[in-house]
């Protein structure tokens, strides 16, 4: 098998994106594209909000920067909570705004924590009249200390990984102390605002635009192949018509080459249009061939007719005054005997040519033939008889079935087909080949073989057997070589029963196997398309 044709076996699931069908390239190109388009969409509507909500954190540390001032946990500026009641987690008081988990730490000017840490609420409803909450830090390890100092320079805002509690939005800004405009430095101070809310939304938005992206093309692919089908739907009458000119048989006899494209299918506007005019415009002019190649044909196929019939009067004239003259009472030099003699030989062999030419004639002409019942045992017996008698030195056998093997068909004709087989047989097989002559039975057909043990057919020969004047090498005869019409007589005779001939041939055996059906079919099949059906050598 070949790489093309394992290609057009391979599962479909294998075949590369080149060897969809158009239909489905199309809808294929059509939602690769809107996903890569969703994609883009959804990608930058992501960034675009994660931005807006980074920048609303940001806005907000911004806030709690102004706002700081005079707040805190023991810190500069900072003071203790008086109604708390627990000794060992003091209350404190944030700046207005602040959540929790929001993350304050203060440092004086030489780095040293003063104070700080998460920022947590606690219910003191029952002790606590003012306020029902009251905030309280809880101090960050040294680790998480570390990473919320990475972000380096003073009003630097970045995004850090704080450990276990998750992602933070960080600055640091300088704190002073005393009365407002004091231009004392007093240290600096840390602001951490969580990032879970923000990127909780951003999740849920991606999962949600990835949800309508994927509904989108399941939709956009089903609405898709629907409008791809009904767009091409003109092309496939374009391909149906091209199918139905490909099932015609276009090489030989008169061609009826009436398949069109429908007009509306022409439009020269549309690309499935001018396909449909090209496609028509092809087969007009396929159309006049072959119309052109069947008269030249008939004039041919008359000529030869009219010739052949022609000949037949004036050859038999010499055959006949050859032979007049050999059997004159006059005595006739020897050399002129000889002339004579190979005169009224050539007559004969032309006249057998002229008369196989007459007959191709008329089988090519469509000349109905006999349709009576043939015994093909009985004439296998009777020309294997006369073979013999023409060529005893060859070993002739039969093969046959015990019940006759009748078929419908001219018996004349039938006759002339199996001595022609055997003719070649002789003529092509030196003394002392065993001919066997095979006549059985297959399902809805007669089997007729003609097998020699001969040296058999050149290989570069066999394809062409049954044409007309073909010819092997003239050495492989004992005699003269044949005319090269024997075989396509066969052919002819055999494809106007409706019957198939086929010939297999290596070294030793060759066999010509002829099938003819029960029953005569409406439609004639051509021979060579039958061929791989024949009964293989064993």
């Amino acid at each position: 098998m070949s790489a093309a044709d394992k290609a057009h076996t391979r599962p479909a699931r294998w075949r590369s994106p080149a060897g969809w069908p158009l239909r489905t390239r199309l809808v294929a190109t059509m939602i690769a594209l809107l996903a890569v388009l969703g994609l883009v969409v959804g990608g930058t509507a992501e960034l675009y909000l994660k931005q807006s909500l980074y920048s609303q954190i940001d806005a907000r540390m911004d806030e709690v920067q102004k706002l700081s001032r005079g707040f805190g946990g023991g810190g500069p500026g900072g003071q203790k909570n008086p109604d708390s009641s627990d000794s060992s987690q003091d209350s404190v008081n944030v700046p207005p705004g602040a959540e929790a988990n929001w993350i304050f730490l203060y440092y004086d000017s030489s780095m040293v924590q003063q104070d700080g840490g998460r920022l947590l609420f606690r219910d003191t409803s029952t002790t606590n009249t003012n306020s029902r909450y009251s905030g309280y830090f809880e101090p960050v390890t040294d680790v998480e200390k570390a990473a919320l100092l990475s972000v380096g320079a003073v009003g630097n805002k970045k995004t850090v990984s704080v450990g276990e509690i998750g992602n933070y939005r960080v600055t640091i800004f300088r704190t002073r102390s005393g009365q407002p405009g004091s231009s004392q430095n007093s240290g600096y101070t840390v602001v951490a605002l969580p990032l879970s809310d923000a990127n909780d939304t951003l999740i849920k938005v991606a999962g949600f635009t990835g949800c309508v992206i994927l509904g989108s093309l399941l939709i956009a692919g089903w609405a898709g192949a629907l409008i791809v089908r009904r767009t091409l739907k003109p092309l496939d009458r374009v391909a149906a018509t091209a199918s139905r000119v490909a099932e015609l048989r276009l090489d030989r006899g008169e061609v009826q080459l009436a398949q069109r494209v429908p007009a509306q299918d022409t439009d020269p506007r549309t690309e499935v249009g001018q396909v449909g005019a090209a496609l028509n415009r092809m087969l007009d002019h396929v159309g006049n061939a072959l119309e052109a190649r069947h008269a030249s044909e008939m004039q041919v196929r008359q000529f030869v007719a009219d010739a052949s019939h022609e000949l037949r009067t004036p050859l038999a004239a010499i055959r006949g005054y050859a032979e007049l003259t050999r059997r004159s009472r006059q005595p006739i030099p020897d050399e002129l005997a000889h002339v004579l003699g190979r005169v009224e030989s050539e007559a004969k062999r032309m006249t057998t040519l002229v008369e196989d030419l007459l007959l191709l004639a008329r089988l090519d002409a469509g000349r109905p033939l006999a349709q009576d019942p043939v015994d093909l045992t009985m004439l296998a017996v009777d020309a294997t008889s006369d073979a013999h008698a023409t060529a005893p030195r060859h070993y002739w056998q039969l093969d046959l079935p015990d019940e006759p093997v009748t078929v419908i068909g001219d018996g004349a004709r039938l006759h002339q087909v199996l001595a022609n087989l055997l003719a070649n047989a002789r003529t092509h097989t030196p003394e002392g080949t065993t001919v066997t002559v095979k006549v059985g039975t297959m399902p809805n057909a007669a089997v007729l073989q003609v097998i020699d043990n001969g040296q058999g057919i050149q290989a570069e020969l066999v394809p062409h057997i049954f044409e007309r004047f073909a010819r092997g090498d003239s050495s492989r005869s004992r005699a003269a070589g044949s005319t090269g019409l024997g075989l396509s007589i066969v052919h002819a005779v055999v494809t106007s029963h409706g019957g198939k001939v086929g010939v297999q041939s290596r070294p030793g055996q060759t066999i010509f196997t002829v099938m003819l059906p029960a029953t005569v079919p409406q439609v004639v099949p051509s021979a060579e398309h039958h061929t791989p059906y024949l009964p293989r050598v064993g």
